[in-house]
């Protein structure tokens, strides 16, 4: 696979699943006070809301430096990637991890610069990245150029939808990743807020007072999207995962495959969180 390509942990891709692919993972960093984790190599899913439940002081996130991204620009083209990196990131608007990997490609040593290096801010986050990662990865197997790898992608990302019901705002109103939702903080005991992601920030949905009455809105929102290419269910745990999976079921047949939310993603949704990815069918 002459053509690779790179993301980072807010992709919530699973570290077996992405190593199987050939997907290379870059992590962002979750402090709890002093220890510092990186984000699904030294903290998983289970342990992250672990420790969530009993760290009084809520946990911090810390994008990667450029020198993480240069380290893993070089390993890659050391290896073959001759045709050229594909880069599928976080969301700018919520993080500096998109210039972080930018501000890495600009500083590469001469010798390396020649194998050209994309990276796109997918506007996205979660589920909504990884979901065109694993499709960029299929067509990197089937040959494609890396032009049309890059155009496919952010094609893609334009058609992902992502909708997630939280808990509580408690968690991405103190994180400060709350954009447009601060809205709803005066509501913030008394709705399960359904958010949603436009050009990079949270935006509100709407704000059932039931999680069952969220999880109903979301299947009416997917039933009225019209024909889709994918629908990927992103979980805190699997029995939020399973109830929101089984409201789907009516309205979307094909297949739903389900993801654990990473520490990263989780310092900010909080627990008892499900939530989905959806891809509109290309016209």
């Amino acid at each position: 696979m002459a053509v690779r390509i790179l993301t980072d942990s807010t992709a919530d891709i699973p570290p077996a699943l992405a190593q199987s692919l050939g997907i290379t993972v870059v992590p962002l960093t979750v402090f709890f006070g002093e220890e510092a984790y990186r984000d699904g190599i030294e903290l998983d899913s289970a342990g992250f809301f672990q420790k969530l439940q009993t760290n009084k002081a809520l946990p911090k996130t810390s994008q990667p430096p450029p020198g993480v991204f240069q380290e893993a620009f070089i390993r890659l083209i050391d290896e073959g990637a001759e045709d050229g990196i594909v880069a599928i990131l976080l969301t700018a608007k919520l993080s500096g991890t998109y210039q972080s990997a930018c501000t890495a490609r600009d500083a590469l040593p001469e010798e390396y610069k020649k194998v050209a290096i994309e990276i796109i801010d997918s506007k996205s986050v979660s589920v909504g990245i990884g979901y065109s990662v694993m499709k960029a990865v299929e067509e990197a197997k089937q040959g494609a150029s890396l032009a049309n790898i890059k155009t496919n992608a952010i094609d893609r990302l334009a058609r992902t939808h992502i909708l997630f019901a939280l808990d509580t705002l408690e968690y991405l109103s103190r994180g400060g990743r709350i954009g447009a939702a601060s809205a709803l903080v005066g509501n913030i005991l008394s709705i399960k807020p359904i958010l949603s992601f436009k050009e990079g920030v949270v935006v509100p949905i709407e704000r059932p007072r039931t999680r069952t009455k969220a999880f109903a809105r979301i299947a009416q929102l997917v039933a009225e999207a019209g024909p889709l290419e994918g629908v990927t269910i992103v979980e805190s745990d699997e029995v939020v995962g399973k109830q929101l999976a089984d409201v789907l079921l009516p309205v979307y047949t094909g297949a739903m495959p389900h993801y654990k939310i990473g520490a990263v993603i989780g310092t900010y949704s909080g627990p008892a969180v499900a939530g989905i990815a959806y891809v509109t069918a290309k016209k």
